[in-house]
């Protein structure tokens, strides 16, 4: 009898459930953005590779709203720009991190995040500056869009308070009000080909405003690249964009069994066209820089998975 009874405590050391993981809660951001649909694609790949695991999916405000939900254990793998994911790992209360949130882990660096910013024609918006005085969304209070938000405008010489008006809203209803004529421009942070920014350019004639590259150096933030939008990404963007890009991580928190993440980090890898299929930003991926820029240690069940792959020595 020995040998069937160490077999079968081998394989329960082994399962991902073997701790009590039972729930794998998946935090993305608003439902017309990018993380919730890649997230939905990511949760239904978890059913199917741990079939006892009872699986969901939350929409958030995004990055500051799913880090703080990790660190409090009501979630087990999040979406987050990377620069909010090391304000939260040192402890920003500007950004909304009262403590340093010490329990988060790594997983990969996914795809960059491109902040395009959106100007009804008829705002005569063309510049950074010819916004000031205008009417202007910055995305959800204290989420990865807006913390980016701060920082761009800030080197561009702005503040919120030189609009006529600062709505913090999700990508959606920021473009609701701009096809009501209630606000002249939206700042989103997001992959290429968001669904929002789609919408609106097929709703109305919009203008796509530059973010210099001497702007992104006076950032001063390594997080923080300069970048281009290509040209015909949306209808009305005619020509290739200067703007900053940001990569997206995927995060996790110390409690979360390593053979659970291992399984988590597996399926992103060896499922990348079902991923793109969910959202094309995912195209941008590229499993080489998964390491590249991680603000917090990585979660031993994702090391498990990228010593096996290979891309760590």
């Amino acid at each position: 009898m020995k040998k069937p009874i160490a077999a079968i405590s081998l394989a329960l050391a082994l399962s991902p459930f073997a701790h009590g993981a039972e729930f794998i809660n998946v935090l993305t951001g608003g439902t017309s953005g990018v993380y919730y649909p890649v997230g939905v694609a990511m949760s239904q790949l978890y059913g199917k590779a741990m079939p006892d695991a009872k699986v969901s999916v939350q929409a958030t405000k995004a990055s500051a709203e799913n880090l703080n939900l990790l660190q409090a254990g009501r979630g087990e793998i999040a979406f987050s720009l990377a620069d909010a994911a090391a304000d939260a790992w040192k402890g920003d209360a500007e950004a909304g991190f009262a403590q340093p949130l010490k329990k988060l882990r790594a997983v990969a660096s996914i795809y960059p995040n491109y902040i395009q910013i959106v100007a009804s024609s008829e705002s005569g918006v063309k510049t950074l500056a010819d916004l000031k005085g205008k009417r202007i969304s910055v995305g959800a209070p204290k989420s990865g869009t807006e913390l980016n938000a701060r920082a761009i405008l800030k080197a561009a010489g702005l503040s919120y308070k030189d609009f006529a008006k600062v709505e913090f809203l999700p990508f959606g209803e920021s473009v609701e009000l701009m096809k009501n004529r209630q606000l002249d421009a939206t700042l989103q942070s997001s992959g290429l080909g968001v669904a929002s920014i789609r919408d609106l350019s097929n709703a109305l004639k919009v203008t796509f405003v530059a973010v210099p590259a001497d702007v992104v150096a006076r950032i001063g933030d390594p997080a923080y690249q300069p970048a281009r939008i290509p040209a015909k990404t949306y209808d009305d963007l005619p020509a290739d964009l200067p703007t900053v890009a940001i990569n997206n991580l995927l995060v996790t928190h110390d409690k979360v069994p390593d053979a659970t993440v291992y399984m988590m980090t597996k399926q992103l890898f060896t499922n990348l066209p079902v991923l793109a299929n969910a959202h094309s930003a995912i195209k941008a991926f590229n499993p080489a820089n998964a390491l590249k820029g991680l603000p917090m240690p990585l979660h031993p069940g994702a090391e498990k998975y990228y010593r096996e792959a290979g891309l760590l020595k």
